[in-house]
């Protein structure tokens, strides 16, 4: 029983999540690179070079942007939609975002796999705004 906004408010999750893990994946790119004598000193090095590597800060901000807005919008929102929602349209975004960046993403069979998922996601929110409008809550027997 969710409403307009509050599945808005999990797609906008889901495009943060999923929009930023590829950019994430090109940030790291020269991590193997940092050589330390120690593991700790080693830590401290891979830390400060993805943190000041603006390639990996800014998705890796703007992922953790999307967290939040997850956070807030579980205290109102019910699990068995915001989960499957935002889990699977993440999945969606980050195959998209990497073939709009030129990476191999796959086959059609992946092509098949985003369409089905999509599908599903339409179903869950289907179901979810048709139990808010008709006032029904199937959790509740009798």
């Amino acid at each position: 029983m969710a409403s307009l906004g509050e599945i808005a408010a999990l797609v906008l999750v889901a495009a943060l999540w999923g929009g930023t893990n590829p950019f994430l994946k090109t940030g790291t790119e020269g991590l193997e690179q940092v050589k330390k004598e120690n593991r700790a000193l080693q830590l401290l090095a891979e830390m400060k070079f993805l943190f000041l590597n603006y390639k990996y800060a800014v998705p890796f901000m703007l992922n953790q942007c999307g967290s939040l807005v997850y956070y807030l919008t579980l205290a109102s929102t019910d699990l068995t939609l915001a989960v499957p929602l935002c889990n699977s349209l993440a999945l969606v975004f980050t195959v998209a975002t990497g073939k709009m960046l030129g990476e191999d993403t796959g086959s059609s069979r992946a092509a098949l796999g985003m369409l089905l998922t999509g599908l599903g996601v339409a179903l869950c929110i289907a179901e979810s705004v048709n139990e808010k409008s008709s006032g029904e809550d199937p959790r509740v027997n009798g």
